[in-house]
Order: C-alpha cells, then structure tokens, then sequence
C-alpha cells in the first residue's frame, strides 16, 4: 500500500442531508421543521431547561448545603514514593525541583507532601503543607520537612 492509496473505511464518510432544494428532493419546501412555528425558524428554540413559562423544576426543588468550591484551596500533591525514585540523598526539594522532576505543573497552585510510600533517603522538602504521616517519614529518614 502506497500513501497515494489510502482511503477512508467504507461508510466512514457520509455526504450530509441537503435540505430544502426542490420538492423532488423529497426534503424540500419546509425541509423536514413542518409548518410555522418557534421550531422552524433560523435559531428557533428554547434554552436546556426552559418549560414554556412554567417555573422550572430546577427552581422548583429546595436547595440545600454549601459549596466551598470558589473559596476552596486546590493542592498540587506528590507523594513520597515519587521523591524516592526522582531525587538523591540529600538534596533540597523546593518548588523549582518539583517542576524540573516533572512532578508538578501549575505555578500558582501550592504543593502538598502526602505520605504514600518509602522514603529512604534524607531530603529536605520545602512545601506549602505536609500531611501528618509524610512528615514523620521525612524526620525518621534523616531529612526535614519545612513549611513555606
């Protein structure tokens, strides 16, 4: 097979429906909205939800609870598993490191240590927040865990 051959699968393309383009189209005139109407007509229709005037039912349940999610504050996480493999004894973990290893990607978002495998090297982690266990395990391999 040569690259001049190549073709679509059979029925992979289908030509589209031309509407309105003679009564001997068989979709011709009205071109398949029917008579008149709110429907026929050029971007005619009501909005996902509208139903007629009625109150809608999204209106019409209760609420209830809170949403934190526009205060909520979002945490890149690594674990410790992930600094084990990515860096050597001794050397400092800070924000700059994280990206360079390719563990973290959002500049504006902080970094959170979590607690998720070995640590047997003694690293000094620079981070936003720390969870308990991750912290514990950075003391006990020899390194620090320090909250910026």
């Amino acid at each position: 097979m040569n690259l001049h051959e190549l073709r679509p699968a059979p029925g992979a393309k289908k030509t589209r429906k031309r509407l309105g383009q003679g009564i001997g189209s068989g979709n011709g005139k009205t071109a398949g909205k029917g008579h008149k109407g709110q429907k026929s007509r050029a971007g005619g229709g009501v909005r996902p939800g509208f139903e007629g005037g009625q109150m809608p039912l999204a209106r019409r349940i209760p609420k209830r609870g809170f949403s934190n999610y526009r205060f909520a504050k979002n945490y890149q996480v690594v674990n410790l598993r992930d600094l084990e493999a990515r860096f050597t004894d001794g050397a400092t973990v800070d924000f700059k490191a994280l990206v360079e290893a390719g563990l973290v990607r959002k500049a504006g978002e902080p970094v959170k240590i979590l607690g998720t495998g070995e640590l047997g090297k003694a690293l000094t982690v620079k981070a936003a927040k720390f969870s308990a266990s991750a912290a514990a395990r950075i003391e006990a391999a020899g390194g620090k865990a320090e909250v910026i």
